[in-house]
């Protein structure tokens, strides 16, 4: 039986307890760091902003860290685990160590890049550790695939949540700032240390959280809009009429395309809103 850290959390001794009955060593593969400090999800599931009446789903909950934190606060938590074994452990974990919760959680056991459908309620949040080797495409899809998702808060390796919540200008502004802006205002909520982590990463985390806003308006849909951003930083030192020739057919036919949009064509991706490569992709020529 798992002994809670405390106020139905999982500490350090209960997180590596947990880990040495399962026989788990942690996979670089799976990208597994679990949190082992209970202050650091009590914090994630308190800036996420969820309440009583939020459904919540949580990709990669693990050992249930901070699936217990959601618990506290959420009506429900959906936990999508692709570890057989870690997902077939969850709900007994959080019958040991809260069980007035117990009922509000139900487990997926899927690769939650391969899973665009989720059982009722529909998650009006997304909150999670994600690996980094995932977590820019896991972002990106469950706004793409649950429009009821209306916020994000998620860890990710320091770097991915700069990338994600650089504006447009910045050195590391680039494909994956653009399309998390075409779903969201993107901003940076809080700086995560290394040392909350079992095994402790090389690098810190940090926390990114998003608010669902309406698409930019345009006439060419999102798959088209982010092709041409993808284009666009492929050679991101390229200007635009370079990058986006293949894309447009010629240079020519880029620089007609940036024109109609209002672009300057020697500017480079870089510089661009989301709402200018919607106008891009609204022009491109036939």
């Amino acid at each position: 039986m798992t002994t809670p850290a405390g106020d139905g959390l999982l500490g350090a001794t209960q997180v590596r307890a947990l880990a040495a009955e399962l026989g788990l060593r942690p996979t670089k593969q799976w990208g597994q760091n679990f949190v082992i400090d209970a202050n650091t999800v009590r914090k994630i599931a308190r800036l996420s902003g969820v309440g009583p009446d939020d459904q919540v789903v949580e990709v990669g909950p693990g050992l249930g860290s901070l699936t217990l934190a959601l618990l506290e606060c959420a009506g429900g938590v959906t936990a999508v685990e692709i570890d057989p074994t870690l997902a077939a452990r969850l709900p007994q974990t959080v019958r040991e160590v809260a069980p007035d919760r117990a009922d509000r959680l139900q487990v997926v056991q899927a690769d939650a890049l391969r899973t665009p459908l989720l059982p009722d309620p529909q998650p009006v949040a997304l909150v999670a550790n994600l690996p980094y080797n995932v977590s820019v495409p896991v972002v990106l899809s469950y706004l793409e695939w649950f429009p009821s998702i209306t916020r994000v808060l998620v860890m990710v390796q320091w770097e991915v949540a700069e990338r994600l919540a650089s504006p447009p200008g910045s050195r590391v502004y680039g494909a994956p700032s653009a399309k998390a802006a075409w779903y969201a205002r993107v901003r940076l909520a809080d700086r995560v240390g290394r040392n909350v982590f079992w095994p402790a990463p090389n690098v810190d985390s940090g926390l990114v959280e998003m608010i669902r806003r309406d698409a930019p308006v345009s006439q060419a849909p999102r798959e088209a809009v982010f092709t041409c951003i993808d284009a666009a930083f492929a050679q991101r030192r390229k200007t635009l009429r370079s990058a986006l020739a293949g894309w447009a057919g010629s240079p020519a036919l880029a620089e007609q395309a940036l024109r109609a949009a209002g672009v300057d064509p020697g500017l480079r991706g870089e510089r661009l809103t989301i709402d200018a490569f919607a106008a891009i992709a609204a022009n491109r020529p036939a």
